[in-house]
């Protein structure tokens, strides 16, 4: 039987009062009927016309052909039963068949946007670089093409949603209203009371996300594929998914797009801090995969009676700037319900994270008569958050083991006082990781501003963190390259961006590793005037294996010399360490526009270097230029969670359910455990099985094998070489 692959799209929007990284990570329940038919994409051999595609229709009759898809992949959309759609992928005629789901975001005098990146790009004829005659896809929730900033960067528009050509974002009427696409697309282009990094670009905006950010893998893949017939020279997509995998359709469909000559550019993620949450279209090979970093940003530092050392305070988007200046005492607030806030009237009120929302923990703290509020959170770790209104106190969020330190003080009537230290080029906690299960790439590529990001928005403007952010900047940043460099191709634009990349360290001074910020936060001014290429800007080296003795990988990367002068390459020879070695090409010269592919082996004792993940960068000079090259391997089968993109549900035959779960290298034992949510006490297992494939596993369940209808604790676990993962979520069973 084929792969059927489950897709969820999600917008990469900053976490807002109403969830949190891990409810992204583990949707809620979805109820469907069980007659619900599902649509899906379709993938088929490159040599198949529209004809044989009608063709495969006619042999599944109740299959509802959709949509042919010529440009962004082969293949098509289909409408049918989950029943139907198996006996397509069961054809020897399709290669794929990916049943497409939705996943609802939450929504929750300015100075150039791109400030940090741009503040004025020349070429080397001292011209002003704008975007001038580039025109750049947002596909999004639509734009607000009214808006004074945006109306002269307005080309036109595909609705994907509503079947026209009318991309106005959501409105009250239509449901939960959206401005994310018209934040997008003010900072790669507003032109008026703010400028993008690109002010005089042309923007085609794509509304492939409907009410409330929902939007489908159909109408996004839709979206790439008008795209592509529109010849957009850059194409921005803020969305993605939890799998980190790169072989998904829209993944699949951005590199076909950079081989049309469109430079595609997505975000990385919003599931940060840890390792492996890149997810898709964020893994997609040839396009640009960006994480979020921090603009230059004055960050209040808590210092408090009896406490040892300082805490930093995340400030919530939509509040007052800190400015506290003297000594406050500290009062507990409970959950920052009206009843609960008696006693913080000119005092800092500590907030506990969870039923109400940000806001109205704020604006109830206000109205209580606090000078500030700080929220920690009801689950470990840190998290972000914006306020959906304005409130006239400071509003900031820290972690909950920060958060029960400073509730004990509160008890003693302890006093605090800020410290404001100014922090730039930092990774966003919240910025997703790489790098990307089964194939090791690095990713992100590059890093940009994604940190309180002020930009348009229906009816005014307002200021956003995510990785949503941080896309548009390389977006406008590609277009800038472009007007610059017209007959460049997309590879040679991501090289000159990563090539001149500006690697960051984190605050302790110690570098970021390259799955972290790839190869660093972009430079614009250095990327346009750059005399040097290096394809491909990063290396994935492969995998080695501890059975093997020496393990020897080659690799080539093309140079070229973009300038009008000779220039001379030698590499920096790496620092030794026991058990690598390198070899690395000799000194050469390059005339100008002449290239050269050259040979970059590594070799490695593996009883030797044991880390499961080694990276850094290769050093090369060229010309005046210092070059980075980051590079990437690993030994065995590294810490990637074994377990990803959980979700059960009714299924579409009467009588049965079924549950799909993503597991990126197989498992050899892999169950479902079911507990009682009060007790915690063992109940038994859904499913459990053995030696299980790479990829997304789908399984039916009959009434009969369900256990009694109710709410249960599910502890979704996939082990594989010595390593277990599970994904804790509530399951509800109601037969």
């Amino acid at each position: 039987m084929k792969k059927i692959v489950l897709l969820l799209l999600i917008l990469l929007f900053p976490i807002t009062s109403t969830t949190n990284a891990q409810n992204l990570q583990h949707p809620p329940i979805p109820k469907e009927s069980a007659q619900t038919e599902r649509v899906a994409i379709v993938t088929v051999p490159e040599e198949m016309t529209e004809k044989d595609i009608r063709n495969i229709i006619r042999q599944h009759p109740d299959l509802e052909l959709r949509r042919i898809f010529k440009h962004a992949l082969n293949g098509f959309s289909a409408k049918g039963t989950l029943e139907s759609l198996e006996k397509l992928a069961e054809s020897n005629k399709v290669d794929l068949v990916s049943p497409v789901k939705t996943y609802k975001a939450q929504l929750e005098n300015i100075d150039i946007i791109g400030g940090q990146i741009v503040r004025g790009v020349f070429d080397h004829n001292n011209k002003r670089l704008t975007g001038k005659g580039i025109t750049v896809g947002v596909i999004d929730t639509g734009m607000d093409y009214h808006h004074p900033d945006l109306s002269r960067s307005y080309k036109s528009g595909h609705d994907l949603v509503d079947e026209d050509d009318d991309p106005m974002e959501s409105e009250s009427a239509d449901g939960p209203m959206t401005l994310h696409g018209t934040h997008v697309a003010g900072i790669i282009a507003a032109n008026g009371r703010i400028n993008g990094v690109a002010p005089d670009a042309q923007v085609i905006a794509y509304r492939a996300l409907g009410p409330g950010g929902s939007g489908t893998t159909e109408q996004v893949l839709a979206a790439v594929e008008e795209a592509i017939k529109d010849k957009v020279d850059v194409l921005n997509l803020s969305l993605g998914n939890e799998i980190n995998g790169p072989d998904l359709p829209i993944s699949l469909a951005l590199n076909k797009a950079a081989e049309k000559g469109i430079v595609p550019v997505t975000s990385s993620g919003n599931a940060g801090p840890n390792m492996w949450t890149v997810g898709s279209p964020g893994t997609a090979a040839k396009a640009i995969s960006v994480g979020a970093s921090t603009p230059p940003l004055k960050i209040p530092y808590l210092e408090v009676d009896g406490l040892t050392g300082k805490i930093r305070l995340e400030p919530m988007q939509g509040a007052q700037e800190w400015k506290l200046n003297r000594s406050y005492p500290l009062a507990f607030g409970g959950l920052g319900k009206s009843e609960e806030l008696t006693s913080v009237k000119g005092k800092i009120a500590l907030i506990e994270r969870g039923e109400i929302t940000f806001t109205e923990k704020a604006y109830n703290a206000y109205q209580a008569g606090a000078v500030a509020v700080i929220i920690y959170n009801h689950i470990n770790g840190s998290f972000i958050g914006n306020l959906e209104s304005e409130v006239d106190i400071p509003v900031t969020a820290i972690s909950k083991k920060d958060g029960q330190k400073l509730k004990k003080l509160t008890q003693k009537g302890a006093y605090a006082k800020t410290n404001l230290i100014e922090e730039k080029d930092l990774i966003a906690d919240f910025s997703s990781r790489g790098p990307v299960t089964s194939t090791w790439e690095i990713k992100p590529d590059v890093v940009a501003p994604g940190v309180a990001i002020t930009s348009t928005i229906p009816g005014g403007y307002l200021a956003l963190q995510g990785t949503s952010m941080a896309a548009p900047h390389v977006a406008g940043a590609s277009a800038i390259m472009k007007q610059a460099h017209p007959d460049w191709s997309p590879d040679q634009i991501k090289a000159a961006l990563m090539n001149t990349a500006k690697p960051l360290t984190n605050p302790q001074g110690k570098p970021y590793r390259t799955y972290e910020q790839g190869a660093g936060r972009i430079q614009l001014d250095q990327a346009v005037k750059t005399q040097s290429l290096v394809i491909p800007a990063s290396l994935q080296i492969g995998k080695f294996k501890l059975a093997e003795k020496q393990h020897e990988h080659t690799k080539y990367v093309t140079i070229e010399n973009v300038s009008d002068k000779n220039l001379n390459y030698s590499f920096t020879i790496p620092k030794n360490e026991p058990g690598i070695e390198w070899n690395l090409p000799l000194s050469f010269t390059l005339k100008p526009k002449e290239k050269k592919k050259v040979e970059i082996k590594m070799m490695v004792d593996p009883k030797l270097f044991k880390k499961k993940i080694h990276d850094g960068h290769l050093e090369l000079r060229a010309g005046t230029q210092q070059i980075q090259i980051p590079y990437l391997y690993v030994l065995e089968e590294p810490d990637y969670p074994r377990v990803m993109g959980f979700d059960f549900g009714v299924g579409d035959k009467k009588g049965t359910y079924q549950y799909e779960v993503y597991l990126p290298g197989g498992a050899e034992e892999f169950g479902i455990a079911l507990f009682d949510p009060d007790t915690y006490q063992f109940i038994g297992f859904l499913d459990a099985k053995r030696k299980v494939g790479r990829g997304l596993l789908k399984v039916e369940l009959k009434t009969e094998e369900l256990p009694e209808n109710g709410l249960y604790l599910a502890q979704v676990f996939a082990k594989k070489l010595g390593q277990e993962d599970m994904i804790e979520t509530a399951l509800f069973i109601e037969k």
